[in-house]
């Protein structure tokens, strides 16, 4: 299936332009909180907010949180995806 082009590329055609798509965004949406100050005090509460619930074993709507062993094997999954997709 071929979706909008763009500079002469298919965009998400194929398995490494998708993972590359995502990277680029995942990168912007990251990056944006170093250029501002309240996105930055943000994202750092967030972080925080997940760990502790995490920890505590907290729930969301009767079902707990995601154990932080998962999220962090999560993480290690999202590594690896911008590495493959950067290969």
């Amino acid at each position: 299936m071929r979706l909008l082009g763009m500079a002469g590329h298919d965009m998400l055609d194929g398995w490494q332009p998708a993972p590359l798509g995502a990277l680029a965004l995942m990168f912007v949406v990251t990056g944006v909180p170093h250029f501002l100050p309240s996105w930055r005090r943000d994202f750092v509460a967030m972080f925080s907010a997940n760990v502790l619930a995490a920890r505590r074993g907290l729930t969301l709507a009767g079902k707990p949180v995601t154990p932080l062993l998962a999220r962090t094997a999560l993480q290690v999954l999202f590594v690896a995806a911008a590495v493959a997709a950067a290969v």
